[in-house]
């Protein structure tokens, strides 16, 4: 036994030959998936520039890369038919921000509120699920009628968009809170609000997190969808600027500048994500 123990012992040298190796495989497999991403979007954008130089498709109806960096580029130097793009950008980001926390906030509490209290749930659950049937886009031309061309239709829609999202997370997460832990606490002489902030949040957080990757891209989409129904300034206003006069570079361009939104928040999502579950290990 102690001689099978002593040859299976490394040296710290071999350990540290182990954790080079491995850190150099985790550096190829990061450059081996950048290469792949850059290869696939070469090909996407090679094959679609080509197919409407060759007329495989008809560049009228659905551009192609070349113009749509034309069109942003133009944008960016001259300005659009409403402004400045950056402009536009804001608005519409001002619009998202706003939809997003009111939202977020509000899906929060209400999930922890009826997550704790089974009497609250049975009762406002049935409403609940009525309200989360309705197609949540219908509701913006009711909020364009009923508050205008302004921001408020356009941050209503977006809170809309991202409450039930948010809601729908945190109450489950409520919901799979460990029950040892809470009976634990109780045990111990927690009160109702101790255990709810000590051991059911933080129980949800991830679960409430989560939701607000996918919530953040639903309040940009009520933000522009918004903006698309009636506004004066934004990108939505921008698409329909652009479809109005058959532009399909314009039409792409916008989506291309949302997509970069779009991105840019799930990476800072992301970044607020790892620094609150610190403890969570690393996926691999």
């Amino acid at each position: 036994m102690t001689q099978v123990t002593t040859s299976r012992a490394m040296s710290p040298e071999a350990i540290a030959e182990v954790e080079r190796e491995a850190q150099r495989k985790i550096k190829q497999r990061y450059w081996l998936v950048i290469s792949l991403r850059l290869a696939i979007l070469v090909i996407i954008l090679g094959g679609w520039e080509l197919s409407a130089t060759m007329q495989w498709i008809d560049p009228f109806f659905f551009s192609q890369p070349s113009l749509i960096v034309i069109q942003i580029y133009d944008w960016i130097m001259e300005g659009t038919s409403q402004g400045p793009l950056w402009v536009q950008v804001m608005v519409t980001l001002e619009e998202t921000v706003l939809g997003f926390l009111i939202g977020s906030v509000a899906g929060i509490i209400a999930g922890i509120a009826l997550g704790r209290n089974k009497l609250m749930s049975d009762v406002f659950s049935l409403y609940i699920q009525i309200a989360n049937s309705i197609p949540r886009v219908v509701l913006g031309s009711i909020f364009v009628i009923a508050l205008g061309l302004g921001m408020a239709s356009k941050v209503a829609l977006a809170v809309v968009m991202v409450f039930f999202v948010v809601f729908g997370n945190a109450f489950q997460g409520v919901r799979e809170a460990d029950r040892y832990m809470i009976a634990n606490a109780q045990i111990l002489g927690a009160s109702r609000r101790q255990v709810t902030t000590a051991v059911v949040i933080p129980s949800a957080l991830s679960w409430i997190l989560a939701s607000l990757h996918v919530s953040f891209g639903f309040a940009l989409v009520g933000a522009v969808v918004g903006e698309f129904l009636g506004s004066k300034q934004g990108i939505g206003l921008l698409i329909s600027t652009a479809q109005g006069a058959f532009n399909a570079s314009g039409v792409f361009a916008a989506m291309i500048v949302l997509a970069v939104v779009a991105l840019l928040a799930d990476y800072l999502l992301t970044s607020l994500e790892k620094r609150l579950l610190k403890w969570r290990p690393a996926a691999f």
